[in-house]
C-alpha cells in the first residue's frame, strides 16, 4: 500500500524489523561519527548551539533563547520547528508563539483559551469533558508535545485537561512536522514549553475566584539548591474546583497538578534537566448540547442530558530527562529520555438518538477504563561547519518510541429517555454488557537528518528527511470479532524542504513543503490494522518587522490529508476511514509592542476545508469545526507615568464563523463574536490585583462542535478575580 506525501507505508514483509536492535546500532553510529567530527573540528569559537536557558545575573540586556522566557508578547526564537535555537524569521514554516505574559494578562485557565490568540486554531471538543482537542487549519488534533516530546505514541488523546501552571510559552507549528516528530497530524503541532528552574530565587502564587463558584490556587517557586554546585530546582503546582455554568446538579470539575523540575550544570560544557508532571482530574462526564432540525438550540446553555453519577476520573504522568554536552564550540550531543503513563475510568449516560418527533432523547449507559504507557528516546547531534563556502547547521538523530494502551468498554441499551427541552435526572444504574476490548502497541525507530544552510545573498535553505520502521499491533475485540490480527509492519520516508529569502532586513519570504504520517489510533469497527493517515503541505509565507518590537506574519497554504478516521455515523462509539480531505487558506498573525506599554497579539484566517474523496460522506462537505473566517485580537496598555502608574487595561474580541457540526453536514452551529476585557493593578513588583471580564455581551454560542450529541456551549458572561504575589 502506498501513501501520499513521499512516504511508502506498511509494506507487509515476513521479515520483521527489530526496532530496538536498529536503534542501538544507529545510536552507536551517531556517537562514533560525532566523536570523529569533534576530533577533526577546529576549536575556534563560534556562536553557541545549545538550547538550554542559562540563568545569568548581571546588568546587561536580557537575551531571548529558544525555550526560555519571552519579553512581552513577541517571541523571536524557537526550537519547535528545527530542534535548534533558530530565529523565527529563519524558519520556513509558520510558527506562532503565545508567551507567558499573554497567559498572565488574560488569566488563561484552559489551553483552548490561550490558543485563541493564534490564527487558524479553534477548540475542537473536550471529548465529553475529558481532554483538550483542537482544529488546526481545519484538521482535528487530539494530542500535543511537551518540551518537544509527543504524548503517548499509542494514544488518541490526552487522559487529562492541560494545566498551564508550569507553562513558559505555547508554540504552534502549523502544517506537518513528521521529519522531527514522527507521527503527527497534518494541521500542525502544539508544543508546550515549560518553565525552567532559575538559580536566583523566584516565585509566584495566584489566588483566584470567579463566577459559578470557580476557585483556583496556582504557584511556582524556584531557586538554587544549597550544597550542590550548579543545581537548581523549580516546583509548580495548581488545584482548582470548577462547578461551571452547566447544570451538573451540585457536582463540579476538579483538577490537581504538580510539576517538579531540576537543572544541573556539572561543568561549563554539560547541562542536565529533568521535568516531571503529575495531573489528576475528577470531572463530570458532559456531552454538551444536542443538535435538532439542523441546529443546536441555545435557549438554555446549562441544559444537561446526563445523570449526576456520570463521572470521569483521569490521571497523566510525564517524566523527561535531557542531557546536553558540548564536545567543542561547534558540536553538541543531546540525549532525551521520556516515560509516560496513566489512564482513566468513567461511568456515564450518553445520548443515542431522538424520538417522539424529536421531543425525547434516547440514552445508553456506558462505563469503561483505559490505561497507557510509553517510552521515548532521542539521541541527537548538532554540528556547525563550513562546506563548499556555505555555513551549515546539521541536526542528526535517532528516535525510538514504544507505546501501549488498553481500553475496555461496557454499555447498556435500555437506559431511560429524557425530555429534549426539560431533561430531569433520577434514573438508576442498570446492567452493563461487554462492548469492546481494545489493545494497541506501537514500536517505531526513526532516523532523521536536517541541514540548515546559509547560502548567502539573503538566501537560506532547510532540507530534512526521516526514515521510520517498526511494528503496530491493533486489535479491538467485540462480541462479534475475536480473531487476533498479526502485527503490522511499518516503514517509510518523510521529506521536508524549505527556502528562505530576505530581500531587505525587515522582510523575510519563505516557501515550504512538508509531510506527515500517523498510524491509526481510533477504534475502527470490525477492522484490524487500519491503514495509516498521511498528509502533505505546500506553503508560502512572509514575516515583516513593522518595527523592532512588532512583527506581522502571513501564510498561504494547501494541505492534503489521506486515510482519515472520523466518527462512524451509524456506530457512534467507533470510527471509519473516510478517504481524503483538503484544506487551503490564508492567514495573518500580529504580535509585539506598538508603542511603549501598548502590546498586541492576534490573527485572522480565511479557510476552505472540505472532503475531496470519500466512500462514506459526500464529497464537498465541510470539515467539522472549521470556520471559513475567524480572527482574534487582544491588546493591553500599561500606564507609563503619572498618578495612574501601575494601572493596566486590556480588551479583546474573538470572532468565529459558522461551522459544520459533523461530516454529513447535517447541522451547523452559528458564528459568534466574544468580547473580553481586563483591568489589573501592579501594586509593586511583588503584587498584582486583576479583574478579567469574559463574554461581556453574554453571547450564547457553541464553542466546540463534535457531533450531533456532543456540542459544548461557550460560557456566558463571567468574572475572574486574581491576587498575585511574587518574590
Amino acid at each position: 500500500m502506498s501513501g501520499h506525501g513521499g512516504r511508502s507505508l506498511f509494506s507487509t514483509s515476513n521479515a520483521r524489523s527489530n526496532s530496538l536492535t536498529l536503534y542501538t546500532a544507529l545510536t552507536t553510529s551517531l556517537l562514533v561519527v560525532s566523536t570523529t567530527l569533534a576530533n577533526a573540528e577546529n576549536a575556534s569559537a563560534v556562536e553557541d548551539v545549545t538550547l538550554s536557558e542559562l540563568s545569568v545575573t548581571g546588568n546587561g540586556p536580557a537575551v531571548e533563547r529558544a525555550g526560555g522566557p519571552v519579553i512581552g508578547y513577541r517571541a523571536t526564537r524557537s526550537a519547535t520547528a528545527t530542534r535548534t535555537d533558530t530565529p523565527l524569521r529563519d524558519t520556513p514554516q509558520s510558527v506562532q508563539v503565545v508567551p507567558r505574559d499573554v497567559l498572565v494578562d488574560q488569566q488563561d485557565i484552559r489551553l483552548s483559551d490561550a490558543l485563541r490568540n493564534v490564527s487558524s486554531v479553534q477548540p475542537g471538543g473536550t471529548i465529553q469533558g475529558r481532554s483538550d482537542t483542537f482544529i488546526i487549519r481545519g484538521f482535528r488534533t487530539q494530542t500535543y508535545a511537551i518540551d518537544g516530546v509527543l504524548l503517548n505514541q499509542a494514544g488518541n488523546f490526552s487522559a487529562v485537561t492541560r494545566d498551564l501552571a508550569d507553562v513558559e510559552r505555547i508554540e504552534v507549528l502549523k502544517g506537518p512536522a513528521s521529519v522531527l516528530y514522527g507521527r503527527g497530524d497534518p494541521g500542525g503541532l502544539i508544543n508546550i514549553v515549560t518553565r525552567q528552574p532559575t538559580f536566583a530565587p523566584s516565585g509566584d502564587i495566584n489566588l483566584q475566584g470567579g463566577s459559578f463558584g470557580f476557585r483556583r490556587v496556582q504557584g511556582s517557586v524556584s531557586s538554587a539548591i544549597e550544597g550542590v554546585e550548579g543545581l537548581a530546582a523549580r516546583l509548580s503546582f495548581a488545584g482548582e474546583s470548577d462547578p461551571t455554568f452547566r447544570n451538573f446538579y451540585g457536582r463540579d470539575n476538579a483538577r490537581t497538578f504538580v510539576a517538579p523540575a531540576f537543572t544541573w550544570n556539572p561543568g561549563p560544557d554539560t547541562r542536565v534537566t529533568f521535568l516531571g508532571e503529575f495531573t489528576r482530574v475528577d470531572n463530570q462526564y458532559d456531552e454538551g448540547l444536542i443538535a435538532r432540525n439542523g441546529r443546536v438550540p441555545l435557549d438554555n446553555i446549562a441544559r444537561y442530558y446526563g445523570e449526576p453519577f456520570s463521572r470521569y476520573n483521569g490521571n497523566a504522568n510525564f517524566g523527561l530527562l535531557k542531557v546536553e554536552h558540548d564536545l567543542n564550540a561547534n558540536i553538541t550531543l543531546r540525549e532525551v529520555l521520556n516515560a509516560q503513563w496513566g489512564g482513566f475510568d468513567f461511568l456515564a449516560t450518553r445520548a443515542t438518538g431522538l424520538t417522539n418527533r424529536n421531543t425525547q432523547v434516547t440514552r445508553r449507559e456506558t462505563a469503561g477504563y483505559s490505561t497507557y504507557a510509553a517510552v521515548d528516546s532521542q539521541t541527537e547531534m548538532i554540528a556547525k561547519f563550513d562546506l563548499l563556502g556555505f555555513r551549515h547547521t546539521v541536526l542528526t538523530g535517532v528516535e525510538y518510541t514504544n507505546g501501549y494502551r488498553r481500553a475496555y468498554t461496557t454499555q447498556s441499551t435500555n437506559f431511560p429517555s429524557v425530555s429534549f427541552l426539560t431533561p430531569v435526572p433520577g434514573a438508576s444504574i442498570v446492567g452493563l454488557q461487554f462492548q469492546s476490548d481494545l489493545k494497541q502497541k506501537n514500536a517505531l525507530t526513526g532516523l532523521y537528518v536536517q541541514d540548515q544552510i546559509d547560502l548567502g545573498l539573503g538566501l537560506q535553505m532547510l532540507v530534512g528527511v526521516r526514515y521510520d520502521t517498526g511494528t503496530q499491533y491493533y486489535f479491538s475485540r467485540t462480541p462479534t470479532s475475536r480473531t487476533i490480527p498479526p502485527d503490522q509492519q511499518l516503514s517509510g520516508t518523510s521529506p521536508r524542504v524549505g527556502l528562505i529569502y530576505r530581500p531587505v532586513e525587515p522582510l523575510t519570504l519563505y516557501a515550504s513543503y512538508a509531510t506527515s504520517f500517523k498510524p491509526q489510533t481510533d477504534n475502527v469497527l470490525n477492522t484490524s490494522n487500519p491503514p495509516p493517515e498521511t498528509g502533505e503541505l505546500y506553503e508560502i509565507g512572509s514575516r515583516l518587522d513593522l518595527s523592532p518590537d512588532l512583527t506581522l506574519s502571513t501564510a498561504a497554504f494547501r494541505i492534503i490529508r489521506n486515510n482519515v478516521a472520523a466518527t462512524d455515523p451509524v456506530n457512534t462509539g467507533f470510527s471509519v476511514i473516510t478517504g481524503q480531505q483538503r484544506s487551503e487558506g490564508v492567514e495573518a498573525d500580529l504580535a509585539g509592542q506598538i508603542l511603549p506599554g501598548w502590546r498586541v497579539i492576534g490573527g485572522i484566517s480565511f479557510l476552505d476545508a472540505r472532503i475531496t474523496k470519500d466512500t462514506t460522506f459526500a464529497v464537498g462537505n465541510r470539515l467539522v469545526g472549521a470556520p471559513a473566517f475567524s480572527g482574534s485580537i487582544w491588546s493591553t496598555y500599561q500606564v507609563q507615568e503619572g498618578f495612574l502608574l501601575g494601572w493596566n487595561v486590556g480588551a479583546g474580541i474573538t470572532y468565529v464563523g459558522r461551522r459544520a457540526g459533523d461530516l454529513n453536514n447535517s447541522y451547523s452551529v452559528g458564528g459568534y463574536a466574544r468580547i473580553d476585557a481586563a483591568v489589573f493593578y501592579d501594586v509593586n513588583e511583588h503584587a498584582r490585583f486583576s479583574i478579567n471580564l469574559r463574554n461581556l455581551t453574554d453571547r450564547h454560542y457553541i464553542e466546540q462542535p463534535f457531533n450531533q450529541f456532543n456540542n459544548q456551549p461557550g460560557a456566558p458572561f463571567s468574572v475572574l478575580a486574581t491576587i498575585t504575589a511574587r518574590l
